[in-house]
């Protein structure tokens, strides 16, 4: 989600520890004088976090879902309130307890936010008490499922066709080819984000028709050294940042995978393209071979668990 100044993104406990951290501590600690026995639970590691960050990428505000669908832990930096920051984290954290099918999520508000909390729908029950000296009320939001879309007319499966490369032009036709046939997402594991390649003008495009697909549409991309995007001003970067919340990235941590030598991409189509070496253009894949793209889309799946989040290519808002 991005607003004026900001955007909100997803956090992980303890990856994102330090950040959230820093927010509540600033809010809650220091301003509002709760003590850190109280602050600090055993439900930070089991909930689910979001975060608002600032165009420089430094954390704004925050907020957590918990597995009793309870919303909490709400906190913005004092400078940005008034911003919108506060609405737009418990949007976020209200689309995930809809998405995990929940009926209603509760939240304990501090008596100045329940005005607040009831712009968005939230209905005050039960009678005021003290929770951490400050006075608190009870509130619940019922929410109603999505909407099952009506089910579609089964696509048939794609023709599978063999893709060769041995040189930039052929790499480029077939980075197309799977691009073009993919439905809703790609998964992309890269050194660099390929310079010369992903920057080409058809290629942009149809990753820019991909991610403005609408609902369902997702970009996952590793990006090994993103140094080298950042400083040159990699083409894909503006589409990059426009877009946090479909194009997502990661970059590997652990040695053996910074090291790995391969680059490959997957559509969710069953097509694949593969480069034993990623600084060469020689590349084999099939437009629909559901068994191997499977096999990478595994082994993918493993290093983006245990990868970072590359904010340093999401922060703007251009």
């Amino acid at each position: 989600m991005i607003a004026a100044g900001f955007h909100i993104v997803p956090a992980h406990w303890p990856t994102d520890a330090a950040a959230l951290r820093g927010v509540r501590d600033a809010v809650f600690i220091r301003e509002q004088q709760i003590s850190a026995e109280d602050e600090w639970d055993d439900l930070d590691a089991v909930s689910r976090h979001v975060l608002a960050l600032a165009l420089d990428g430094n954390a704004i505000g925050c907020a957590r879902l918990t597995p009793q669908r309870r919303i909490g832990r709400m906190a913005v930096l004092a400078e940005w309130r008034g911003r919108g920051v506060g609405m737009a984290l418990l949007t976020h954290l209200i689309a995930e307890a809809r998405a995990l099918g929940w009926p209603e999520v509760q939240l304990s508000a501090q008596q100045h936010a329940i005005d607040f909390y009831a712009r968005a729908g939230f209905i005050a029950y039960g009678d005021t008490y003290l929770d951490a000296n400050i006075p608190h009320r009870m509130m619940r939001l019922a929410l109603e499922p999505f909407a099952v879309p009506a089910p579609r007319a089964l696509r048939p499966a794609p023709v599978a066709a063999p893709l060769h490369a041995d040189d930039l032009s052929a790499l480029a036709a077939a980075t197309l080819r799977l691009l073009r046939d993919a439905r809703h997402g790609i998964t992309l594991y890269t050194r660099d984000l390929d310079p010369g390649l992903l920057d080409q003008a058809p290629i942009l495009e149809a990753l820019r028709t991909l991610a403005v697909r609408g609902r369902g549409a997702q970009l996952r991309l590793l990006v090994q050294q993103p140094d080298a995007a950042l400083r040159d001003g990699h083409l894909m970067l503006p589409l990059i940042q426009r877009l946090p919340s479909v194009i997502q990235l990661r970059q590997p941590i652990e040695d053996a995978d910074l090291h790995y030598p391969s680059a490959f991409l997957l559509n969710d189509r069953g097509g694949y393209l593969l480069r034993a070496l990623a600084s060469r253009h020689e590349a084999m894949g099939n437009t629909f071979a559901p068994g191997r793209a499977a096999q990478l889309a595994a082994y993918f799946d493993q290093v983006w668990a245990r990868s970072q989040p590359l904010r340093e290519l999401q922060p703007l808002q251009l």
